[in-house]
């Protein structure tokens, strides 16, 4: 039986936690709805968990995000840190069945999957979970938070589905080419 967690899905889960930190400050704000932009943190976090699973997904998330809130912010804004692991979590808890891995994510059907699942997961979560959060951990107003959870379900909707769909058929096209273990040096 295959490990759920693994040696490389905990060196995934570092790296991506890593990047996904690198990146919070990387965005492009909406404008006409505060404290909401479009952030290509998205795309590795879709992309650790499309390829390593539900666990490195939620992880990647949930410490990439609270760490990055810590770092450039000074504290954490958990109604929105939660969400972003369950982003991971349910994008995840599909990996095996868009082929990343397999080199046979080009598919368009597998491209189709992929987005159909992290829409709906980001649906979930940011129309759903963070601003119910908001409410009832910071008394944030309603009006407000269902406003920036809704753009903020459609910016990181696009941002995966163009980065985040581009990661995962380049690294599918690599990691699906048969490796060359023959020896061709000279003995």
């Amino acid at each position: 039986m295959k490990q759920l967690f693994g040696k490389r899905e905990v060196v995934a889960t570092g790296i991506g936690t890593a990047l996904f930190v690198v990146l919070t400050t990387v965005e492009i704000p909406l404008g006409f709805v505060p404290k909401t932009a479009l952030q290509p943190r998205m795309a590795v976090l879709a992309f650790i968990a499309g390829v390593f699973g539900p666990i490195a997904g939620a992880l990647t998330g949930l410490l990439g995000h609270a760490i990055g809130d810590v770092i450039f912010y000074g504290s954490i804004w958990w109604s929105w840190v939660f969400p972003e692991a369950v982003v991971g979590l349910c994008i995840g808890l599909f990996h095996n069945k868009y082929a990343i891995k397999d080199g046979n994510f080009a598919n368009p059907v597998s491209i189709i999957y992929f987005n159909v699942i992290q829409a709906a997961a980001n649906a979930v979560a940011w129309i759903a979970a963070a601003p119910v959060l908001d409410i009832l951990v910071y008394q944030e107003p309603v009006n407000k938070v269902f406003a920036q959870g809704f753009f903020a379900f459609i910016g990181n909707t696009i941002v995966i589905g163009i980065m985040g769909s581009a990661l995962a058929v380049a690294y599918s096209a690599v990691a699906g080419k048969p490796s060359d273990n023959t020896n061709t040096g000279g003995g």
